[in-house]
């Protein structure tokens, strides 16, 4: 059983394909970019797509669209796309450049393929797959309309740091419906996405939930040891606070608002908050003052390991995700997780981090003062936080497996 992968961008740093080779039945990664390190594109873009190559993935089969992608990236400067507009563009032109890939490969296909893709990018590749009598599973990221109604909610609580966040037009969730009904199967990565899903009308019987895994980096072919001892001082001080990282997109839906309104609450306490990623919310830095709120911008895979390393306590506040990957990442660092119910299940609460009640700025400012107040709590979720086996690529292969077998 030969499986296709379809993967706009280097979600989940290829754990998919790179399961489907663990088990020898990866066919072909179709993907938009793919930047191995002795590339061209490599050396003009430097850092900048360092994350779009795996070396596990360095011997698969890889049909990419690097030069079509750059070419379609400066029409879109100079149509002036953005937003909406620009995404739906996206998600047809590496929808077209699928199919396209498809049919010049077909003649060389001796086997049935399951082809796989994730959603918002799934139409066209599955009208094709439909159309040749293959098996098709679709990879939902997130709960769908739910979370696009969970976050209307809060753009309507804090209009101050709504920015430019605008729902999708309906265009997208119609074409969406569409991948649903062709697909085979549906995957999603919690059952917080799995209820979403039900409740936004997408039949039980063709969900099913596998989590997500993680490993840590490769550097020059070698895995990298990431976790380290976590010292942590007798008590936390104006010279030495609890450093809080959270990492990910700065937005309304991973809880941001509510992140810098217990930042407030806690402005007298020992404790700073590093922000790192892409800030999508307007007025961030006002809001947060007079918090101790540092920010960063975007990092790099490996500029986050240096943050993970360098701090006392991961956050994520999330109203909505579909897994979350950052948690295994902070995991995998040592690190302790204050988390939220509304995303992948992987903290265990007083064991390895701190489920909040509910992601209000109330229950995570409590939740923060808890782990200043006690340092040697902190030590002892640190030293049990670790990635289980159930969330690694072999377990992944595994789940993919029985499902394949089942379609």
């Amino acid at each position: 059983m030969k499986w296709i992968c379809c993967q706009l961008g280097a979600r989940e740093h290829y754990a998919i394909p790179r399961a489907l080779l663990c088990l020898g039945a990866l066919g072909w990664l179709v993907t938009d970019v793919w930047v191995p390190p002795s590339s061209l594109l490599a050396k003009v873009c430097g850092r900048r797509l360092a994350d779009r190559f795996h070396n596990e993935l360095r011997d698969a089969r890889v049909k990419e669209f690097s030069s079509s992608l750059i070419l379609f990236e400066a029409l879109a400067r100079a149509r002036g796309l953005r937003a909406w507009p620009k995404i739906l563009a996206r998600d047809r032109w590496f929808q077209r450049k699928v199919v396209s890939a498809l049919n010049s490969q077909l003649s060389t296909f001796n086997y049935q393929p399951i082809l796989l893709s994730y959603s918002y990018t799934a139409l066209e590749p599955f009208r094709y797959a439909k159309a040749h009598g293959w098996k098709t599973v679709l990879v939902q990221i997130d709960p769908g309309p739910e979370e696009e109604r969970i976050v209307a909610e809060e753009a309507a609580r804090v209009p101050q740091l709504t920015g430019s966040w605008q729902p999708a037009p309906a265009e997208y969730w119609a074409l969406w419906r569409e991948e649903c009904k062709l697909a085979d199967r549906i995957v999603v990565n919690s059952e917080w996405s799995r209820e979403g899903l039900v409740r936004g009308g997408v039949p039980s019987e063709k969900l099913s939930v596998i989590p997500l895994a993680y490993e840590a980096a490769d550097i020059r072919d070698q895995k990298s040891e990431v976790r380290a001892t976590r010292l942590y001082p007798d008590r936390f001080t104006e010279e030495r606070p609890m450093r809080v990282l959270f990492l990910g997109l700065i937005n309304l839906r991973k809880g941001v608002a509510r992140l810098l309104e217990a930042a407030r609450i806690l402005r007298d306490e020992p404790v700073e908050f590093w922000m790192v990623g892409p800030v999508e919310i307007a007025n961030a830095k006002a809001v947060a003052e007079p918090a101790r709120v540092k920010w960063f911008g975007p990092a790099t895979r490996m500029q986050a390991t240096e943050f993970y390393r360098d701090v006392d306590v991961f956050i994520l506040p999330t109203l909505s995700d579909g897994f979350a990957i950052t948690q295994l990442e902070a995991q995998a660092h040592g690190l302790p997780v204050i988390g939220s119910k509304n995303c992948g299940k992987v903290v265990e609460n007083g064991v390895d981090g701190i489920i909040l009640d509910e992601p209000s700025a109330a229950c995570i400012a409590a939740a923060i003062r808890d782990c200043i107040t006690s340092p040697d709590r902190l030590e002892r979720l640190a030293s049990a936080s670790h990635v289980r086996d159930k969330f690694t690529i072999p377990a992944l292969a595994d789940h993919l497996q029985h499902m394949g077998g089942t379609l």
